[in-house]
């Protein structure tokens, strides 16, 4: 044991360096990647977003971050499945800990969202955040705009977050719509994925139905994303309630009738051909979860995020 160390996210020398703690133990940043506010030398940044004054019916996902931490830790250093390859022996990945928001001034949030989002991405390449309600994804998809330009949103969701949008709503059911009417995405290339409600307007968006998943296999699911989406720069968005409340129990609008994590995760691990320029999993509640099993899968969907994106680094 004498070459073996705890706490890896403090005590890692380098970004790329493995960890040796046991996955009951030690500090829990997301992987064990170093906890650290300097970006220097890393290509991908984990981000925590605990916010939730957004959402619309059951609170909590503002210990979102803290779950998907903790459920983290069950990813040791082995080669991570299915990418069968260490993820950051080529892609230095920090955790850059989380925002820091006013409880008490939520009108702020989604400027301090965007301004720290932008000088993250100032140094680094890709942002991976973890929330928080999914509210959040509009000031990061304003400031992965400011460095990409307008992006296809894909988008894995119960719901179609299209309704009534003021300009100043602070409210996780009307982002996508007010991306689309910003120009921040492109409503003809976007897609989501998972729509087990209806919304007045779709906003141009192409719509896989809950059922619709349920009828295809993983791979006319992944098809149909990449085909529609093309080589358009893109940004990933996963609202754990895409999940059926069977294996996402854990966040605050379940809806019935979602697809399994086993099919959705072979759908992601097949979307490598996108370029994918940044991602979020959102909307994790975990005071109604139940041995972890919505922080397991949320975790799980991020490694896939980090994982395509390792994928893509070395295939360069």
């Amino acid at each position: 044991m004498a070459e073996k160390s705890i706490d890896h996210a403090f005590t890692a020398n380098n970004l790329t360096s493995a960890a040796s703690d046991p996955t009951y133990a030690g500090a829990l940043s997301f992987m064990r990647r170093r906890f650290t506010k300097d970006v220097t030398g890393a290509d991908t940044v984990v981000w925590g977003i605990p916010f939730d004054a957004a959402t619309s019916n059951r609170p909590g996902a503002r210990f979102g971050p803290q779950a998907i931490r903790r459920a983290s830790a069950i990813f040791d250093n082995d080669p991570q499945y299915p990418f069968d390859i260490d993820l950051f022996s080529r892609m230095p990945v920090i955790d850059y800990g989380d925002c820091r928001l006013d409880y008490g001034n939520h009108w702020q949030t989604p400027a301090t969202i965007e301004r720290e989002a932008s000088a993250i991405l100032s140094s680094a390449n890709y942002l991976l955040t973890l929330g928080g309600d999914h509210f959040i994804t509009w000031p990061l998809l304003k400031a992965h705009v400011a460095k990409h330009g307008p992006l296809a949103l894909v988008q894995f969701d119960a719901h179609q977050d299209t309704w009534f949008d003021d300009d100043k709503r602070i409210d996780h059911g009307s982002f996508v719509g007010r991306a689309v009417h910003e120009g921040l995405i492109d409503p003809a290339r976007s897609i989501q994925i998972g729509i087990r409600t209806h919304a007045p307007e779709d906003c141009g968006i192409r719509i896989l139905f809950g059922y619709e998943l349920e009828e295809m296999s993983a791979a006319q699911v992944a098809e149909t994303i990449i085909r529609h989406v093309g080589d358009m720069p893109a940004y990933l968005t996963f609202d754990i309630d895409c999940l059926d409340p069977a294996f996402a129990p854990g966040t605050g609008t379940p809806v019935a009738g979602g697809p399994s994590s086993a099919k959705v995760l072979s759908i992601l691990q097949r979307l490598g051909p996108l370029n994918i320029c940044g991602s979020d999993v959102v909307e994790v509640a975990p005071a109604y979860d139940h041995a972890d099993v919505t922080a397991i899968a949320g975790a799980t969907i991020a490694m896939y995020m980090l994982g395509l994106r390792a994928r893509r680094l070395r295939a360069r």
